[in-house]
């Protein structure tokens, strides 16, 4: 089962290929804290357009290159 994530985009400055930063928000198991991580994605563009500040989803793939692992699949909307 592929994973699918959502993000927002953060730059778009490659053809074809977008930066989303995905947020991630944990309970610590013993203090009860809320601890907030995030991590960098590329991501391809193949058919949607999509600005910097867009809430997308992307979906695991194949790779298609050497960091590239995900597809947008669907723009969420403007954030």
């Amino acid at each position: 089962m592929a994973k699918k994530l959502n993000g927002i985009v953060v730059s778009t400055n490659m053809k074809k290929t977008a930066v989303v930063r995905v947020e991630e928000q944990t309970r610590h198991p013993l203090y009860k804290k809320v601890i907030k991580s995030h991590e960098r994605f590329l991501a391809h563009i193949d058919r949607i357009e999509v600005a910097v500040g867009d809430q997308v989803e992307m979906t695991e793939t194949r790779p298609i290159s050497k960091n590239k692992h995900f597809v947008i699949t669907n723009k969420l909307n403007k954030a």
